[in-house]
C-alpha cells in the first residue's frame, strides 16, 4: 500500500511491522520527534485553574 510520509510527503510502500511507520525513514521519524520535543507541535488542552490551589 502506498502512503505519503507526514514529514517529507514522499510516497513510500507502507509495510506492516516497519519500525519507521508511518514515516518513510528513520530520518523523517527523528525529525518529527525533534519537532515535538522542541514544541513546534502542540496539542491544546484545557487550561488548569490553579488559583484556588495557591490560595491558602
Amino acid at each position: 500500500m502506498k502512503k505519503n510520509c507526514p514529514t517529507c510527503s514522499k510516497s513510500f510502500n507502507y509495510i506492516l511491522g516497519n519500525a519507521f511507520n508511518p514515516f518513510c525513514s528513520e530520518r523523517c521519524k527523528l525529525l518529527d520527534l525533534g519537532a515535538w520535543a522542541s514544541e513546534k507541535f502542540i496539542i491544546k488542552g484545557k487550561e488548569n485553574d490553579t488559583s484556588s490551589e495557591n490560595e491558602t
